[in-house]
């Protein structure tokens, strides 16, 4: 199988050479060979390198090699500042693909990305599904239905819950993508970066970089999510936030919703019932664990989230 469209994948990564080495073998196993694979990697020693090189050698025994641009720098601060030191380096008129360091790609998967884009034109961006994503119980869905509402609402991880009976279905449309898998026609990317001031001021993860950068493309962008485009994601733990999960979830809304979507009553309502979630999730949690780390979390986070939005004004040019 061959495709007219050259795909440069992105990875940013740090001290996680084991999961990153499973990504490149399935990355270079593909039944479409990506033409450059650009990595990132923060890590505190160079010891990865080695053993890309070896993977990407390896495949020459299946035919077509994609070109290396591996970066080593520390200095690099998150998620954020490592995919845009990747984009450029990428090639223009393509399809640009950002994968996490822990994924690993079932074998057709860049084959189903750009059969969309061949079949679609217009369409900007296209996502695949998460293979492993775990279904949350009763409560945590019941939660999420009625208490993310309007902009918080994310079609996402019920798409991916759903990942085998979708398999055969048409693209689905969506307003955002997650940055473990995402990937764009290069061509709708001029003048778009990823949001630093998140790596500036987030510890572990730069939550909420993916949705932003979404936001963030032209007018009249269309994304979609490609069922059959498949992946598990194995979430390694190293470099991850381990606390309440308020924390994690209460950072990324707030930054969303101070920098894209408090210009509306409509919105700014479901900013406020999602608040009222927020503050019985943390009850209820307290009563669980006997223990305020709920609240610290929640509390943590919504500073985390107030103070990576603050700092867009401080960082700018």
């Amino acid at each position: 199988m061959r495709s007219d469209l050259r795909v440069s994948v992105m990875i940013p990564t740090k001290n996680r050479r084991d999961a990153l080495l499973k990504a490149v073998d399935s990355l270079v196993g593909q039944s479409i060979t990506p033409d450059r694979l650009i990595i990132v990697d923060q890590s505190k020693v160079d010891d990865a390198r080695h053993g890309v090189e070896r993977a990407i050698a390896s495949s020459k025994t299946r035919g077509r090699v994609p070109i290396l641009n591996y970066i080593y720098d520390p200095s690099i601060a998150g998620a954020a500042m490592a995919r845009n030191r990747a984009m450029a380096l990428a090639d223009l008129g393509g399809i640009w693909l950002f994968l996490d360091d822990d994924v690993v790609l079932e074998r057709d998967f860049v084959e189903q990305l750009t059969n969309v884009y061949n079949r679609y034109p217009k369409v900007t961006g296209v996502s695949g599904v998460v293979t492993n994503c775990p279904r949350p119980g009763v409560l945590g869905r019941t939660w999420s239905r009625v208490f993310m509402l309007g902009p918080f609402r994310d079609i996402r991880q019920s798409i991916y819950w759903s990942a085998d009976r979708l398999r055969s279905s048409e693209p689905l449309e969506t307003d955002r993508f997650t940055g473990a898998l995402m990937s764009f026609r290069s061509s709708a990317l001029s003048g778009v970066s990823f949001d630093d001031n998140l790596d500036r001021n987030l510890k572990g993860v730069s939550d909420g970089e993916d949705v932003d950068f979404c936001y963030r493309l032209p007018r009249g962008s269309r994304l979609v999510i490609a069922p059959a485009a498949r992946l598990a994601h194995n979430h390694d733990p190293s470099g991850r936030l381990t606390d309440h999960w308020l924390r994690r979830h209460s950072r990324a809304n707030i930054f969303l919703f101070l920098k894209h979507w408090n210009k509306s009553q409509k919105s700014r309502l479901a900013y406020a019932w999602l608040w009222v979630g927020y503050f019985l999730a943390a009850f209820v949690g307290s009563l669980r664990r006997l223990s305020l780390e709920p609240w610290r979390s929640l509390l943590l986070g919504a500073s985390e989230g107030r103070g990576a939005f603050a700092a867009i004004g401080l960082y700018k040019d």
